[in-house]
């Protein structure tokens, strides 16, 4: 049995431990989550001990792979290089433009400590940045279009909670039709950030807060809303409940390419209900890699551009070629 921790245990904790639960993943077993809240607060649904993250190094020896939790715009950053010193980790660090400084730094960590860190799994990046890598190694002549949504964004919604003055978001990220319409028929645009998506935010303010600066910091936040053009609209708590509670999301990338006098087009996408569960279902499976990995001396950072995809399942090499070769 692969022996799992959480840590961090909000939406994407909760979907990682609902992955774990499936039958499927009969291999592996939930050990306990981490917080850093008063664990005294938190009940597990899986009914597993929550333990504070202070105390997460008195478990060294009992735990195969920590599944990291926390947020790309401060946990991250901040535990993953922490973490990846005790345990073999796995992480869905989403903040693109800082994941090459991301990786060093994890990757530094796990080498000294002798395991193995997986990072930035989900669907993207992740899934999505597998099918850019194949597609483009197939389709060399050609132009790559990634397309989010329409959908809840956690890493975005998150980084607008950490906002002073913010008690409660949601980020819809929203793909721009006619942009897709020109790429699916060949055209092969040249295409801006701003003319690819639109972010849509709600946000709950506290009471008191300067809306004016928070609507600011939103539309000024580099990496995550600069580059887009972002409506903010703040709603009742009462609205936020009725309306936005649910976590779907999506997206696609396409890769329109030549092979000599013909037009080739490949696409692969997604049509989420939950985002935090899809992407928790891929860290667990990623968590199992990380694991033969590391008995395999495999140590170091790792992406999903170096994990073979036999080593993310629970069959055996033999059943897979039969299978599904």
């Amino acid at each position: 049995m692969i022996k799992v921790a959480i840590c961090g245990y909000g939406n994407l904790g909760k979907g990682v431990e609902k992955a774990i639960s499936n039958p499927a993943n009969q291999d592996m077993e939930l050990i306990a989550v981490f917080t850093r809240r008063d664990p005294k607060t938190i009940r597990s649904v899986s009914g597993v001990p929550v333990i504070s993250i202070n105390d997460m190094g008195k478990y060294t020896d009992t735990i195969d792979v920590m599944i990291l939790c926390g947020g790309s715009a401060k946990d991250l950053p901040e535990q993953g290089p922490k973490i990846a010193n005790m345990f073999n980790t796995v992480d869905s660090f989403d903040t693109h433009a800082k994941i090459p400084e991301y990786f060093g730094k994890m990757n530094n960590s796990s080498l000294n400590a002798k395991k193995v860190s997986i990072i930035s799994v989900g669907w993207d990046p992740g899934m999505f940045s597998i099918a850019r890598a194949y597609t483009e190694a197939i389709l060399p002549t050609g132009n790559t279009y990634t397309f989010w949504g329409k959908g809840v964004s956690q890493g975005h919604s998150d980084a607008i909670r950490r906002i002073k003055g913010v008690k409660d978001a949601k980020q819809y990220t929203i793909p721009i039709e006619s942009a897709i319409e020109r790429v699916r028929a060949g055209e092969n645009p040249e295409l801006t950030t701003r003319e690819k998506h639109l972010r849509d935010c709600y946000v709950v303010a506290e009471n008191g807060a300067d809306l004016d600066r928070i609507e600011k910091e939103i539309k000024e936040m580099p990496n995550y809303f600069a580059d887009y053009d972002t409506t903010v609209n703040f709603i009742s708590e009462s609205e936020f409940k009725e309306r936005h509670s649910s976590m779907p999301h999506g997206g696609f990338v396409i890769r329109s390419g030549n092979t000599g006098d013909n037009k080739q087009i490949v696409e692969y996408s997604l049509k989420l209900d939950s985002n935090p569960e899809f992407t928790g279902s891929i860290m667990v499976a990623y968590a199992r890699a990380a694991v033969y990995m590391y008995k395999n001396n495999q140590f170091g950072s790792k992406t999903v551009f170096d994990v073979p995809p036999s080593f993310l399942s629970t069959e055996s090499a033999e059943s897979l070629i039969k299978r599904l070769l």
